[in-house]
């Protein structure tokens, strides 16, 4: 099984960014992470991280018939991008939507998602765990298709 995590805009400025709501945690330092819980389920992951909405985009698209699900943090692009949330619905790869943050208790802006309602669910506020808890739910999914 292969898991693609993407990564969207600032999410290279993890532990310089906001430490108060991010933590002092580096990019690397997550990834890192998820490598080591992947290797415990058994699976593969793919890391990838950009700036670039249209980049986020062609992420998406290269990994149909390459990928089993995608773990998607699209960062801010999560509260504006038609693109990505398209994208999505294009390939039809079983997509988990994952924030580090609980959108819902922040800012009214940040509290709505036009990628939620393509993904086959949302996980936000647990740090990392967020990450990991969006890894073994799409295992689940895919070990029951």
């Amino acid at each position: 099984m292969k898991i693609l995590v993407i990564n969207g805009v600032n999410m290279n400025m993890l532990g310089i960014r906001e430490p108060e709501k991010y933590g002092s945690m580096t990019l690397k330092d997550l990834e890192k992470e998820l490598y080591a819980y992947s290797f415990e389920l058994g699976i593969d992951i793919e890391t990838y991280q950009s700036n670039h909405e249209g980049e986020i985009v062609e992420k998406i698209q290269q990994a149909f018939n390459n990928t089993d699900g995608i773990v998607l943090n699209a960062a801010a692009y999560t509260h504006t991008s038609v693109a990505i949330r398209d994208a999505i619905s294009a390939v039809n790869i079983p997509t988990i939507e994952v924030h580090m943050t609980n959108i819902h208790a922040r800012e009214d802006f940040r509290q709505k998602s036009l990628i939620a309602p393509v993904c086959k669910g949302q996980i936000s506020g647990f740090g990392i765990d967020s990450y990991k808890l969006a890894l073994k739910a799409l295992c689940n999914l895919l070990n029951n298709k």
